[in-house]
């Protein structure tokens, strides 16, 4: 199936567009559980890693019949080398089982053929003697549209042939992005408006029934005005919307990015769902060992808070 609707069935059965950002450091995880690995094993490495592993695991669990999807940040996981990419792998596995869409969070590109090689990685398959072999197998990618199409077009064409999808970079939510994406251009576009054009040419070829795109793009909360006049000029891609919770973006901000029957958008919290037993309104109640529940209790807060602004 169109990655577009699969998403948009998920999204209105649960009747939430959140999404698990999974960006696990060992200061988030309960000593308990990291006592218990790098008692087990000798490797540094695979300790922290099956700690996080149980972290994730456990996080899924509690949330996996509220929220439709993980977002699992890469960059967590290769910082402990082959066994941080064993993790990555298991909680895509995992959170697949569960019925979750999962975005791995890579935000890759290059040159044509090595985008090729990523897409392959995270999307789509490997030959290997003689058969072709999933490799991650994640839902969709993030992906850096600023060096073209030719690195775009691999990933579409993956997007297309495996019913995946991919969210490109629009206009993120960092505090320096303006330094390049506010860029005014001489048509008077400014570069993120221009990137934006190009999104919504590289994602006619995957329209699904939904009216959606499956090449989507990722536009932060951080600026909601950016944010709702995207919405306009992006009519049939789905935003990907960091910057909710810990960063500071409400449901006030993002309902920006939604259309009139709650579609449109999904917005990603990770430290906000990770971290809920830290957070002032949960701090009393819960302990970091439990997180989980904690993590529930905010998924569920969060789910009502946007739910009430964009299913009518």
């Amino acid at each position: 199936m169109n990655f577009s609707d699969r998403l948009a069935k998920q999204i209105l059965k649960k009747k939430n567009p959140s999404v698990l950002g999974l960006d696990p450091r060992l200061e988030y995880i309960p000593e308990s559980i990291k006592t218990k690995a790098f008692n087990k094993y000798s490797c540094p490495f695979e300790a922290a890693s099956k700690s996080i592993l149980e972290f994730n695991i456990r996080l899924i669990d509690a949330v996996c019949d509220i929220i439709p999807a993980i977002k699992p940040q890469l960059a967590y996981y290769e910082m402990y080398g082959p066994e941080g990419i064993k993790a990555f792998n298991e909680t895509v596995r995992y959170a697949k089982e569960k019925n979750l869409i999962v975005i791995a969070d890579g935000k890759r590109n290059d040159i044509g053929t090595t985008s090729e090689a990523y897409s392959s990685a995270f999307l789509g398959k490997t030959l290997i003697g003689g058969d072709d072999k999933p490799v991650f197998d994640a839902d969709a990618l993030t992906v850096n549209g600023y060096l073209g199409s030719d690195g775009i077009k691999p990933f579409i064409k993956t997007c297309e042939n495996e019913g995946k999808g991919i969210f490109v970079l629009v206009k993120t939510s960092n505090p320096s992005s303006g330094e390049l994406q506010d860029l005014k251009l001489e048509d008077g576009r400014t570069v993120y408006e221009a990137m934006a054009d190009m999104v919504n040419e590289w994602g006619r070829t995957t329209i699904g029934e939904c009216g959606y795109s499956s090449v989507g793009a990722v536009v932060g909360a951080t600026y909601p005005e950016q944010l709702k006049a995207l919405r306009k000029r992006m009519p049939q891609s789905w935003i990907l919307v960091p910057g909710y919770g810990a960063q500071g973006g409400k449901g006030t901000d993002v309902v920006h990015a939604f259309d009139e029957n709650g579609l449109g958008a999904v917005v990603n919290a990770s430290r906000s769902l990770m971290c809920a037993y830290r957070l002032n309104r949960w701090k009393e109640e819960f302990t970091a060992e439990d997180f989980e529940e904690a993590a529930r209790q905010e998924a569920q807060r969060m789910k009502e808070e946007i739910g009430q602004l964009i299913f009518q």
